[in-house]
């Protein structure tokens, strides 16, 4: 009976352990790995179960186990698996520093290290040779936070030394943003002319006055100018000495005694001064060679007008995306009110007619660059026309439809900025004002707006070396008071009126595929608002809702299709729009106050 009933009782367990009844679950205990590296290091430190020592130059011996640095380090991996030392119990470390072999097997055996001013020259090098990347990136970051305007150099050179790409980008990234600090220090003076030559080529060095280049170069040659001398028209040659000021040039660098036997450089200096005269005789002046283009610091931020409605005068001011900061736009001054902005060469700002008939043909021109900025009268457009859309392309801008008090137009002209004329270009097939025009290809986009007697959601686009118009896939809805964006090839209609009121929602437009497809919407309706691509991001800023002025700004990331919103941190009482430009003009401007 007992044999029976035992048998009885393992037919229910079995029963009870099926796998229908009970599914299988992995426990994992996370504290293992951790308790069995701290025994190791005991063990280690005891030299208990040790099978090899590490000898570094210094004659330091210290013992580990194979298979632990095997597990960590594919040098070690290398070393004793493929080569000799696989079958020694005694390796040589060459070149590696006895505290820096201790702090790595330390690091080896428990995952942590501490890096401090003492050690991390020591340790990236060596962390470098063992491949050791945790400890690598940790000595990377360290010094990338220790940057400053007086170990900057040091640490580019300590950097290209060891091939450390990481660490040399962003010091030199370092050095071009603080460069007028760092060269007012020794390391700056002990830098080779190799050195100095890749520093002050850089076109984006963040310098707001040329001067300072020139001035660190003869600085640096003076400083041991025996052994320097030789070197001064390969240096003289990367100082872009036409936009040095005309003063400085006349009682600084035509004085200077160091030219007087250099042929070389009086030419450089000849080239200044007819740069110069060429500015007197003319407005514009498109650079042809690095000598006269402007350094640009790469950073943008955005130049914005806005309307006052108690002066009824247009302000500016400069707006930064990134941070959400704005300031006003010292230097700018007032400009007639703009039906159009544009921006040639990252450098001239013009404004294009106006909402006045009055001034609807104007066209004015601001140098961003200019050491005597002022807004300037340029050449008339060939028609009155204000809520026009403007385009630029090749150094010429487009001025479109638009209205001249009577009624939309349908015709177009360009301006060349190289010879300051207009022409008249063919007609759109259609009559458009209160649209907005997108640069895309090389081809101008003329994009919804308002034909006189309807609401337009066609799309046309103009062939510069063909001179034609052509029609391409219209937008789901009809918007006057459109914005556009481009952005990374698409082309983005924001906003407007459909006539039925103000919209929210968005279209996108890819050339490869000939058709616009809906994107998330807003969060509110906007009415003309600004829209400028920056960073891989569109941001659209104020417009109108109804009779209010929006004074918020919401930013399109289009990897998520989605959009964020901030207020501006200053109200306005009309945007009328902007353009993107670099941020270094805004620092030039306002050293004039």
């Amino acid at each position: 009976m007992n044999a029976l009933k035992n048998s009885s009782c393992n037919t229910d367990q079995n029963q009870f352990l099926k796998p229908d009844i009970c599914e299988s679950k992995s426990y994992r205990n996370f504290s293992h790995m951790i308790k069995v590296f701290e025994v190791l290091q005991l063990l280690r430190e005891d030299e208990v179960f040790c099978d090899i020592k590490l000898q570094a130059d210094d004659g330091t011996v210290l013992n580990g186990h194979k298979v632990v640095l095997v597990s960590v380090s594919p040098y070690f991996r290398a070393m004793f698996t493929c080569f000799s030392e696989s079958n020694k119990n005694v390796v040589n470390i060459r070149n590696l520093d006895s505290t820096a072999l201790q702090l790595l097997l330390d690091y080896i055996y428990t995952g942590e290290i501490i890096i401090n001013l003492e050690n991390v020259q020591v340790l990236l090098p060596a962390s470098n040779l063992l491949q050791l990347e945790f400890v690598r990136g940790a000595c990377i970051e360290f010094l990338q936070k220790q940057l400053n305007p007086s170990n900057c150099l040091g640490i580019r050179a300590f950097a290209d030394f060891y091939n450390c790409a990481e660490l040399l980008s962003s010091s030199e990234a370092y050095i071009k943003k603080q460069f007028v600090k760092v060269i007012e220090g020794d390391e700056f003076l002990s830098l080779s002319s190799e050195e100095l030559i890749y520093l002050i080529s850089s076109n984006d060095l963040n310098v707001a006055f040329e001067e300072k280049v020139y001035e660190c170069v003869i600085n640096w040659v003076k400083h041991e100018l025996g052994c320097r001398y030789d070197s001064l028209p390969r240096l003289i040659k990367h100082v872009r000495l036409p936009l040095v000021s005309l003063e400085y040039i006349t009682k600084k660098v035509v004085e200077e005694p160091l030219f007087k036997n250099i042929p070389k450089c009086k030419d450089y200096i000849n080239e200044a001064l007819n740069f110069h005269k060429l500015k007197t005789q003319q407005i514009i002046i498109i650079p042809q060679t690095i000598h006269c283009t402007p350094r640009l610091s790469g950073y943008k931020v955005i130049l914005m007008f806005n309307l006052s409605q108690k002066t009824m005068k247009c302000n500016t001011n400069w707006y930064d995306p990134a941070t959400n900061l704005l300031q006003i736009a010292v230097g700018v001054g007032e400009c007639n009110r703009p039906s159009g902005l544009a921006i040639v060469t990252s450098q001239f700002v013009f404004s294009l007619g106006s909402f006045y008939m009055s001034n609807s043909r104007s066209v004015e021109m601001f140098d961003l660059f200019s050491y005597s900025p002022c807004w300037v009268q340029m050449a008339n457009m060939l028609v009155c026309r204000y809520n026009l859309g403007v385009g630029v392309l090749d150094n010429c801008i487009y001025a479109i439809g638009g209205s001249n008090g009577t009624g939309s137009l349908n015709s177009a002209e360009v301006f060349d900025v190289n010879i300051k004329k207009w022409r008249m270009i063919s007609n759109m097939s259609t009559k458009r004002s209160t649209f907005s025009v997108g640069v895309l290809d090389n081809l101008i986009y003329a994009v919804g707006g308002y034909s006189g007697s309807e609401i337009l959601k066609s799309v046309e686009c103009y062939d510069p070396n063909l001179d034609t118009w052509t029609s391409v896939a219209e937008m789901s809805v009809g918007r006057f008071g459109v914005s556009i964006g481009v952005l990374d090839g698409v082309m983005y209609a924001v906003g407007g009126n459909n006539g039925s009121g103000h919209l929210k929602n968005v279209e996108a437009y890819r050339p490869s595929t000939g058709v616009w497809s809906s994107i998330a919407d807003m969060h509110l309706c906007r009415f003309n608002p600004g829209v400028f691509a920056l960073n891989g991001l569109l941001y659209v800023i104020g417009g109108k809702r109804g009779s209010t002025c929006l004074n918020s700004v919401e930013i399109y990331n289009p990897i998520t299709n989605t959009w964020t919103i901030e207020a501006l941190p200053k109200s306005f009482d009309q945007i009328i729009g902007g353009v993107v430009v670099d941020r270094l003009p805004q620092f030039r401007i306002n050293s004039h106050k």
